[in-house]
């Protein structure tokens, strides 16, 4: 459960080696001594950063609802340039520069390419107007934000579930270009597949259908390291099953949720975007603390982070509502701001402390 497997990837020269990010979940001996020796101390020391960066992220921009229709359309189209540099990249640039200017650096170029990224999904989603993405009309949001969470959940299916395959074999820095571009040109033809701009799907229903999908995704390759898939030698069988059930497992729960209990596609995109947040602090920041003390057995370990994910959500899930209310979120937003919090906020700043920071200035690496 150490974070280390999640944000080191295997040399560009090897590409016949799994990413770590889908290994069998066993730590090496150093690595685990490490994980148990320092946590909680180290999640909590993180949570210094992931704390701070979330309330900034949630209400730094105006308050509640502003900094949502403000920064959650930059939030979420960033998302996928940070996977590419710190899951493909391996922090490069800013490994070029001692710490914490590599960290600071990388952070400059993931916010740069979400407003990037940000102006150019609303070119495609509603027209040339650049300055709206900095003067956002609160009538219009989320127009956008389907389109940039399908590029994103590909990002991570790409990078998870599919082991990063069939562009590992590029090198680092070409391999996560094409991936983007990629991640890019198979969500803008599934979006308007689906003809989401005509509206024959309701966007917010085309949202959580992904982000379902996202938190599955999270469940077996970040909280279950890729168990029981890593298990299965035949690497076509391997990504075959993986990508069946993960999908199956998605699409499933949001039928679930939209069908057997009537959630709008709004409430399954904030509960899921909930939960992933949920298991990125339990996984990555806590290290699966404290299942990494049961790590000799492995099926209580997985369940005691599977129990304590799924608890934080629950509340999260309960709470955050409430405080949007009380923060004077409209009502019909209230469950988009919990999606901001979460799946935006909680999510970036778990990720960039984790696998971009390398959790600076506490020491990450295991000795030896």
């Amino acid at each position: 459960m150490s974070s280390e497997p999640l944000t080191a990837v295997p040399p560009a020269d090897a590409p016949g080696n799994r990413p770590s990010v889908s290994r069998p979940d066993a730590l090496s001996p150093a690595a685990l001594a490490d994980a148990r020796r320092h946590q909680p101390l180290r999640g909590l020391i993180g949570l210094a950063f992931v704390v701070p960066v979330t309330v900034l992220l949630s209400v730094g921009a105006g308050g509640a609802f502003h900094s949502l229709i403000l920064l959650g359309p930059i939030i979420t189209f960033a998302l996928p340039v940070m996977a590419m540099i710190a899951f493909w990249w391996e922090d490069w640039p800013g490994t070029l520069l001692p710490r914490p200017w590599s960290g600071l650096y990388d952070t400059v170029i993931v916010a740069a390419g979400g407003v990037v990224l940000a102006a150019l999904g609303r070119l495609v989603v509603s027209g040339p107007d650049l300055i709206g993405v900095f003067t956002p009309d609160p009538g219009a949001y989320p127009a956008t934000e389907p389109l940039a969470g399908g590029i994103f959940t590909i990002m991570l299916h790409l990078t998870l579930v599919c082991e990063r395959r069939p562009l590992d074999g590029f090198g680092r820095v070409p391999a996560g270009l094409a991936a983007l571009v990629l991640c890019w040109a198979l969500g803008l033809i599934a979006w308007l597949a689906v003809a989401v701009r005509s509206h024959a799907v309701p966007p917010e229903n085309y949202g959580a259908w992904f982000t379902s999908i996202g938190l599955w995704q999270m469940i077996f390759y970040v909280a279950l390291r890729g168990w029981p898939f890593t298990r299965i030698g035949r690497r076509w069988l391997r990504l075959l099953l993986g990508n069946v059930v993960v999908i199956a497992c998605g699409w499933g729960g949001y039928l679930l949720a939209a069908d057997g209990l009537a959630w709008p596609g709004t409430r399954i995109t904030a509960v899921a975007g909930t939960g992933i947040g949920c298991v990125l602090l339990v996984s990555m920041l806590f290290e699966g603390w404290p299942a990494i003390r049961m790590t000799d057995r492995l099926a209580p370990g997985r369940a005691i982070v599977l129990s304590v994910a799924a608890t934080l959500t629950a509340l999260l899930g309960w709470s955050l509502p409430m405080l949007a209310h009380a923060l004077g979120v409209p009502q019909e937003r209230e469950w988009g701001w919990s999606t901001q919090v979460t799946l935006n906020a909680l999510s970036t700043a778990v990720i960039l402390h984790v696998a971009v920071w390398r959790r600076w200035p506490a020491r990450t690496r295991p000795p030896g």
